[in-house]
């Protein structure tokens, strides 16, 4: 590929199994690592301008590559830094670079007393992911403290900020997402200085803590106690639990048009009983949220379900995450994937979306 960045990290046929939390990933024509913004952004302008198939990668933990890899460039995003600079009483902006390690960047703000994103602790992968997933966790998403984000618009060529507004974030997801129109450079995050957290709602996190929902609690304790609950469901990354050794949640909560409600609420009850409680949120006007890990485990797939050979398996601790036992293939991750979600489908009716971006692979 012609126009790389000078002095950029450039390799052939390296396996993508080394950057994806799942282990998982054939090779990579081409892998470029990209240590600041401006090589990320020369390394993208040449592969566009050579036409050549691009896979821009963070921390490879929403990730599921095809065993035969990706036969083109893949651009590491490696640019590291951030700033503090106050904007109001009370309130500051944090300017992080996206290649930063997002776990390192919350345990920073919790350091330094900064509420907002303490909630969203043990999430693997990288600052500009973020975004883009819109992630969230314990009734806080990145939405309510993203300001904006500085990005390369691939059509134009151009570098870009684009306003929070200007994202559609939704519940894991915005404009940027399941697209390759635009890579994160850095994003801004408004967060508060009283050294106290975002108001507690969600109610496992409340009872954990001991607290109310709605109060708010020192930083440092809702980091603690959000890390315990991840570690609980195998959710912080550790190389000797291969229970981590996932994409994380492999399936977004399904969203249930109320006018289909009724037919997937019969269902549950032929299937469990009259008297169960079925987890049941509000969603967007005329939709109701459910919950995937409950329907998977209504559908028979309880903890530990094992798929191809024992190679890969839902995790002892949660049913959501699709773990590789140390030996598998993504075949088999995918052979696993489709046995839960047409379950899902047999049983009750709802379809089950992954989450995870899916490379030289299809569910």
């Amino acid at each position: 590929m012609t126009g790389l960045p000078l002095g950029a990290d450039v390799r052939a046929c390296v396996p993508l199994s080394g950057y994806t939390t799942l282990r998982l990933g054939g090779p990579a024509a081409t892998f470029v690592a990209a240590a600041t913004a401006a090589e990320v952004v020369d390394a993208v302008r040449a592969a566009d301008a050579d036409s050549a198939p691009l896979l821009v990668l963070g921390g490879g933990s929403n990730l599921v590559v095809g065993d035969l890899g990706f036969d083109g460039t893949v651009v590491r995003v490696a640019n590291r830094g951030s700033k503090i600079d106050c904007v109001a009483p009370g309130r500051v902006q944090l300017t992080v670079e996206a290649g930063e390690d997002w776990d390192t960047v919350v345990a920073g703000t919790v350091e330094a007393g900064l509420g907002g994103l303490e909630c969203l602790s043990g999430i693997p992968g990288l600052v500009g992911a973020t975004p883009v997933q819109n992630v969230g966790a314990y009734g806080v998403e990145v939405a309510q403290v993203l300001v904006s984000v500085d990005l390369l618009d691939r059509a134009t060529g151009e570098v870009r900020t684009l306003d929070v507004s200007e994202l559609g974030l939704g519940y894991r997801t915005s404009v940027l997402k399941n697209t390759d129109r635009a890579v994160v450079l850095r994003a801004r995050f408004e967060l508060v200085d009283d050294g106290l957290s975002t108001p507690v709602r969600y109610t496992e996190l409340a009872r954990a803590l001991g607290v109310r929902q709605d109060e708010r609690v020192p930083v440092a304790a809702a980091r603690e106690a959000v890390l315990a609950l991840r570690r609980g469901k195998g959710m912080v990354l550790d190389p000797a639990d291969h229970d981590t050794w996932s994409a994380g949640s492999f399936f977004t909560n399904p969203i249930v048009l109320d006018a289909a409600l009724d037919e997937v609420l019969a269902r549950i009850v032929a299937r469990v009983g009259p008297d169960v409680a079925v987890p049941r949120y509000p969603a967007s006007p005329g939709a109701s949220k459910l919950s995937a890990a409950w329907l998977i485990e209504r559908a028979g797939f309880g903890k530990g379900h094992a798929g191809p050979g024992g190679r890969v398996a839902l995790s002892d601790k949660h049913t959501l995450a699709l773990t590789n036992r140390g030996d598998a293939t993504t075949a088999d991750l995918l052979a696993l994937a489709l046995e839960v979600r047409d379950g899902v489908r047999a049983t009750f009716g709802v379809d089950l979306h992954p989450e995870p971006v899916l490379v030289n692979c299809t569910l």
